[in-house]
């Protein structure tokens, strides 16, 4: 700006204060007493206002900063977790802070701005402030241990069900939506004899012949090949 337009800019200042704040002379200005106080306030005020700016900057070039994120325990083990270990070696200063939860607590947490994104499962009802992304297509299977090995390779009514001790996740779980919806369109309603929270477990009591599990088939991969 021209030397001018700073002039009255400070003489603007003055009035609006009502004090004087620079001595003139003729050899240039200093500071009156008004003047330094205002001074020490305005400096450590820019300085916070810089300090701010600086750290904008860092944030949006990754440098520091958070990334909140939703996952439920199947997207955590099976997609989530190896970007994580990508963005972590590119970015090691940034804090990543995941909260782990069922679809619909995940969706909750980001209506309510306490996460930045979420990797969810469908079916949800989608909600006009969020937006979705698809990223994968994953299977459900049905898996049993040896007990049960006379249906393998056998191909079984959705109404077979009905007859068998099925194993599944909480109905509050979008796998579990997902399974009910579907069998439903076709008549068939689920009685599990057992309802457990996570697809680890549903594994785990397959594999010791209490029931048929219905699962998400990367979590029984690791089994089925053994």
């Amino acid at each position: 700006v021209s030397q001018p337009a700073v002039s009255q800019s400070l003489q603007h200042l003055e009035e609006s204060l009502g004090c004087e704040l620079f001595v003139r002379t003729p050899k240039g200005v200093r500071l009156t007493q008004a003047g330094e106080l205002l001074d020490h306030y305005v400096s450590r005020g820019l300085d916070s206002i810089l300090a701010g700016e600086n750290i904008i900057k860092k944030m949006n070039n990754l440098e520091e900063g958070e990334v909140r994120i939703g996952a439920s325990d199947m997207t955590l083990q099976f997609f989530l977790l190896s970007y994580l270990g990508q963005f972590h070696q590119a970015y090691p200063e940034l804090k990543v802070t995941v909260t782990n939860g069922p679809t619909p607590e995940t969706l909750q947490l980001l209506s309510e701005g306490r996460i930045d994104f979420g990797v969810v499962t469908m079916p949800f009802s989608s909600r006009p402030e969020l937006q979705e992304f698809p990223i994968r297509q994953v299977q459900d299977c049905f898996v049993a241990g040896s007990q049960f090995s006379h249906l393998k390779d056998r191909v079984l009514e959705y109404e077979d069900l009905l007859e068998l001790p099925l194993i599944c996740l909480e109905k509050n779980t979008s796998t579990r939506r997902f399974m009910d919806n579907y069998l439903a369109e076709r008549q068939v309603t689920l009685k599990p004899e057992f309802e457990l929270a996570t697809s680890d477990m549903i594994i785990q009591f397959a594999a010791r012949n209490l029931g048929i599990g219905c699962v998400m088939k990367d979590f029984a991969k690791e089994k089925l090949e053994q």
